[in-house]
């Protein structure tokens, strides 16, 4: 073979293997998110576009940013990453969380996502979007709500890692930590 179609073909070669090279980081750096096959729709993260509005119900008077919304054909699926966090069972104030994302994912774009999921460091949580996980977070803000206008809240002193945040530390008489 002549000197230029070595070249030629030495140099096909190489574009392809740096093209896998790059599609193959990118599947991980989309698996390591813990995103589902779809479009990113929404990123509040910065890693894909700039970061959008928060999302905002007036009728139940909540606004929130998940970290991502994939479309995946015509649902809509909000996405939490909690990177630091690991855990056999998801959270139930996370499942909360992603339960009002998809809230505001109904609100906003008249779509009713089917489920959201919860990344954790090592694991990943579909959390199915159901009429009973719906009632348990207006339930969840309805009780929030009423505690805003109590002038005596019992604090909650079940986590001493909370406590230790906590920005009324100093002063409280019942810390843990």
């Amino acid at each position: 073979m002549p000197p230029p179609v070595i070249a030629l073909l030495c140099c096909s070669a190489l574009l392809l293997l740096v093209g896998g090279l790059l599609v193959w980081r990118g599947r991980r750096r989309w698996t390591g998110a813990g995103l589902p096959r779809g479009k990113v729709v929404y990123d509040d993260t910065g890693a894909w576009q700039e970061c959008p509005k928060p999302l905002f119900s007036r009728r139940h008077l909540l606004t929130g940013k998940p970290d991502y919304i994939v479309a995946r054909g015509e649902y809509l699926i909000p996405v939490e990453v909690k990177p630091t966090r690991s855990a056999a069972r998801p959270y139930p104030s996370d499942v909360l969380q992603l339960a009002a994302y998809c809230l505001l994912i109904e609100e906003n774009y008249d779509r009713i996502p089917p489920y959201g999921i919860l990344r954790y460091q090592t694991s990943t949580f579909p959390i199915e979007w159901t009429p009973d996980l719906r009632r348990r977070l207006l339930v969840s803000m309805e009780e929030m709500r009423s505690d805003l206008l109590r002038e005596d809240v019992v604090p909650s002193h079940e986590s001493p890692g909370r406590c230790r945040a906590c920005g009324h530390r100093d002063h409280c008489q019942e810390r843990l930590a």
